[in-house]
């Protein structure tokens, strides 16, 4: 497990000592709106971390990504809104750098007074953020593990990155794991190790290809893999049915055969889909049987009747892990699948673990209640991959 946890930073005493904290502040923001966080949950996450630091009077100095950018700076991905909001959550304004390791960075951080936060751009404005030769990856690490005397991690969302903040600054610093970081392993540990059974998974998303190795990882252990989303045309097109124009991996047909013969009537499949002519809000939709999507339509929901078969074996269990929407939630004509999925597993008599990503989002989007869910987290890949039994770079450096 961690060497060290943030509860023994503080103990130790951070007073006038400079912390760095990888914070995972990737927010989505609103596509009409440049500029506006459309969902600031992950900010929000961080924000014990942040606050208990700040309190302490250590000087904090908080590193993230955002996007993809490719290595330079790029204007549609700057960090500088995160910091505005950031501040706004914490009830006093974050410090922004205009850079991440550049003159405006080195000179706000030595400038820092005891419980104040900075944020640096966009790690990944950097080259070598995520650098796959080794020795430029050090060399950024060594460029900000400079600016400070200890490390906290609190980005579940990026351990499964190999990446330099992730990874290689640790090995520079005493480093310490975050709350949330120490909440979301624990968590995880409890559904992979010792889930209370039943066991329900309700996977969905766009990708058989995505999911698979974690079907594979987690098939054996579960009573029932609900399989929703895109994913799920690819299952039915492997039990003989036409698809119309709904998201298909051809070459994923024949492994969701052979899923479906391991599993023994263990994945359930949708029995009825909301097909559109058109992937959009406004397209003509019918609720037709699952076995009969029209050739000239795609599937962009579960229909009701699997929204009922769903939530009937979720009301049986009593551990639910979720991962990936039932349908295009973001349209309203095509998010009562998920909401409906949702809502029943708000319901359980048990422990619900919303496994982070398009699902959490779609808990906020859709306004349903935070808190009936057991918890909500904040990596979808980082949970995937975790679940997959995979060594996540990011927790393998801070067991160091």
């Amino acid at each position: 497990m961690f060497v060290k946890t943030l509860d023994d930073l503080l103990g130790e005493g951070v007073s006038g000592r400079r912390v760095l904290v990888r914070a995972d502040l990737n927010v989505p923001f609103d596509k009409s709106n440049p500029g506006v966080i459309s969902d600031d949950g992950r900010a929000r996450a961080v924000l014990p971390t942040l606050v208990a630091l700040r309190d302490a009077g250590a000087r904090v100095i908080v590193m993230s990504h955002l996007g993809r950018p490719k290595g330079a700076p790029d204007p549609k991905y700057t960090l500088e809104p995160v910091a505005t909001r950031l501040g706004e959550l914490l009830g006093s304004p974050v410090v922004f750098a205009s850079d991440t390791v550049g003159e405006d960075a080195q000179a706000k951080a030595a400038a820092l007074a005891d419980g104040q936060v900075l944020l640096l751009e966009n790690l990944r404005f950097n080259a070598g953020e995520t650098a796959k030769d080794d020795a430029e990856r050090g060399a950024f690490a060594g460029q900000l593990a400079a600016f400070a005397d200890v490390y906290v991690d609190d980005a579940f969302g990026a351990v499964h990155r190999k990446h330099a903040s992730v990874y290689d600054v640790p090995a520079r610093l005493p480093h310490y794991a975050g709350g949330l970081v120490l909440k979301e392993v624990e968590v995880l540990k409890k559904v992979t190790e010792s889930p209370e059974q039943p066991y329900v998974v309700v996977l969905g998303g766009s990708k058989v290809s995505d999911k698979l190795a974690v079907i594979q990882a987690l098939l054996p252990k579960v009573d029932k893999l609900l399989v929703g989303g895109g994913m799920c045309f690819t299952f039915l097109k492997a039990q003989g049915h036409e698809v119309g124009k709904s998201l298909l991996e051809d070459e994923m047909v024949a492994t969701c055969a052979d899923l479906l013969e391991q599993a023994q009537g263990r994945i359930v499949l949708p029995v009825d889909v909301v097909a559109a002519t058109e992937f959009s809000a406004d397209a003509d939709s019918v609720t037709v049987p699952a076995s009969e999507i029209p050739a000239d339509r795609l599937g962009l929901d579960i229909g009701p009747e699997s929204v009922a078969l769903f939530a009937e074996a979720i009301g049986s269990a009593r551990t639910v892990f979720w991962n990936g929407p039932m349908g295009v939630f973001e349209l309203a004509p095509f998010a009562a699948g998920t909401r409906g999925v949702a809502e029943a597993i708000t319901k359980i008599d048990g422990f619900s673990v919303v496994g982070g990503g398009d699902s959490a989002a779609a808990v906020r989007t859709l306004g349903l209640d935070e808190s009936a869910f057991g918890h909500i987290s904040t990596g979808g890949g980082a949970s995937l991959e975790y679940l997959e039994g995979k060594t996540l770079p990011g927790i393998d450096a801070l067991e160091k």
